[in-house]
Formats: C-alpha cells, sequence, structure tokens
C-alpha cells in the first residue's frame, strides 16, 4: 500500500488516526465525515494514496465505484433518505489531497441546492461546439497514453 507523509487519510487507512468507519476491502475504506452535510455523510477512498480521479489507475476505478454504488444505497437505506448526493472534488474545494468520494443523504428541501454554485451559459453555440471539439481531442489524447 502506497501512503503519503502526513496525509489524514493515509493516516486512517493505517489506524493512526481514528475515524467511524463504515466499510471496508482490500481496495477501499469508507468512513464518516468529521464535518458533514448531514448524518449518515461518507467518505469513500482507495486505500492507496492518489490525489484525483485522474491519478487512480484504470484497475481501480470499478472497485471503488461499484463500492460507492453500494454505500450509496446503503446510506439511503440507514439514514431514511429519499435519495443520496455522490460527488467528488479534483484539486478545487479538496480539502484532503486524498482521492475521495462523498457520499451524502438527501431530502426534498433539505437545504443544498444544486451543485451549490450558479451554472454559466455558453456565450453561443459555436463556444459550446468550440468547447466540446477541445475537450474531445483532449480525451483522445489521454486515451492514447
Amino acid at each position: 500500500m502506497s501512503a503519503e507523509p502526513g496525509c489524514l487519510f493515509c493516516q486512517i487507512v493505517s489506524g493512526e488516526l481514528d475515524a467511524v468507519v463504515v466499510h471496508e476491502d482490500d481496495d477501499t475504506i469508507a468512513f464518516l465525515d468529521h464535518r458533514p452535510l448531514f448524518e449518515g455523510h461518507t467518505l469513500l477512498i482507495p486505500r492507496d494514496h492518489f490525489e484525483t480521479f485522474s491519478d487512480l489507475p484504470a484497475g481501480l476505478v470499478e472497485p471503488v465505484f461499484s463500492t460507492a454504488q453500494t454505500l450509496s444505497g446503503a446510506v439511503q437505506t440507514a439514514m431514511d433518505s429519499v435519495g443520496t448526493f455522490v460527488a467528488m472534488n479534483n484539486k478545487v474545494s479538496q480539502s484532503v489531497p486524498h482521492l475521495h468520494v462523498h457520499i451524502v443523504p438527501r431530502q426534498p428541501r433539505d437545504g443544498l441546492r444544486g451543485f451549490f454554485w450558479p451554472r454559466h451559459k455558453y456565450a453561443s453555440h459555436e463556444r459550446m461546439e468550440e468547447v466540446g471539439r477541445r475537450v474531445a481531442h483532449a480525451a483522445k489524447q489521454a486515451g492514447e497514453k
């Protein structure tokens, strides 16, 4: 297992730091967020240290997201919620630089608003197409690596 010195989540994996663990397997560990949006707010992390989703090896994508899917249902059931919000930050707003998936129980009119930030329209359809071409080109290049 690879760990990053000083990483709070690596310290949870190693047992150096306490957490309320709700799931463990060979690839992942999940625990309650100590500053939850709502009770039941769970963080799922890979045991090995990867900072962002882009850093996660392809072989771990399925185990991590299969576990996220399972935990989404488990959090919903345990908290008697109508649904869940499943999200991940990459660098911006990532309070701990170790890949983590937030699984948050949701109720209608619970106070959370969309993605928590304002939406912005494209200046034109042409600009939207230009951005689409740029993203498609970058995705193609990433796939060729």
